[in-house]
C-alpha cells in the first residue's frame, strides 16, 4: 500500500535550511554540498512579471528539460512536485515539497525539500531579485547530499550534474522573461 504523497515525510531534519544561505547565516551540515548559481535576466517590469510567472507555474523547470507534470499546482507551501527523468521502467522519480515562499516587492520565490524516495536529500531554492535599476537577478541555491547509492557513487559527477542543471534554470527563464518583454 502506497503512502498518500501529501503525507510523505522529508528525506532530512534541516527543513527550511535555504531560507537564509544567502546571508550567510546557515552553516552546511558535514558531509553536504552547497550549490550557488546566480544569472542576470534582463531588466524592467516585464522581465520581472514573466521570469516570476514562469518560475511559480513550473514553466521554469520544463523549459530546462526538469519534467514537472503539467497538472502540478502553483508553487505554495505544502504543494508537492514529482520530477521524473527517464522512461517507463527506467525512469528516475524525485518527489519534493514546496518548503517556504517569499513575495516582497523587489524579492520572489520558493524552495522545495526532498520527500523520501527522492535521489538526493536536501533543498533547492530558486529566487528572483530586483535591483533599484530594474536589473532582475536569478539565485538558485542548493543545500544537499547524496541519498541513494548511485548518487554516492557518482561522487563529485553528481555535484557538476546539479550545477549543470542550475545553469540551464538560469538559460530557460532568462528566456522565458525576454520572451514575453519582446
Amino acid at each position: 500500500m502506497s503512502e498518500e504523497p501529501s503525507r510523505a515525510p522529508f528525506s532530512y531534519h534541516e527543513v527550511g535550511i535555504t531560507r537564509d544561505a544567502d546571508e550567510g547565516r546557515v552553516r552546511v551540515p558535514a558531509g553536504w554540498h552547497r550549490l550557488r548559481s546566480r544569472v542576470p535576466l534582463g531588466s524592467g517590469p516585464e522581465v520581472w512579471a514573466a521570469a516570476g510567472e514562469a518560475l511559480f507555474d513550473w514553466r521554469m523547470h520544463r523549459a530546462a528539460w526538469v519534467p514537472v507534470a503539467r497538472d502540478t499546482p502553483r508553487a505554495a507551501p505544502g504543494v508537492e512536485a514529482t520530477i521524473v527523468v527517464g522512461f517507463r521502467r527506467l525512469a528516475l522519480r524525485a518527489p519534493c515539497r514546496v518548503v517556504w515562499c517569499v513575495a516582497e516587492r523587489d524579492r520572489v520565490g520558493f524552495a522545495y525539500g526532498t520527500l523520501a524516495g527522492h535521489p538526493e536529500s536536501g533543498e533547492e531554492a530558486f529566487v528572483l531579485e530586483r535591483d533599484s535599476e530594474g536589473l532582475v537577478t536569478f539565485t538558485v541555491t542548493a543545500i544537499s547530499r547524496p541519498a541513494a547509492w548511485y548518487m554516492r557513487a557518482a561522487g563529485p559527477l553528481g555535484r557538476v550534474a546539479r550545477r549543470v542543471v542550475a545553469r540551464r534554470y538560469g538559460r530557460a527563464l532568462r528566456r522565458l522573461g525576454t520572451a514575453s518583454a519582446d
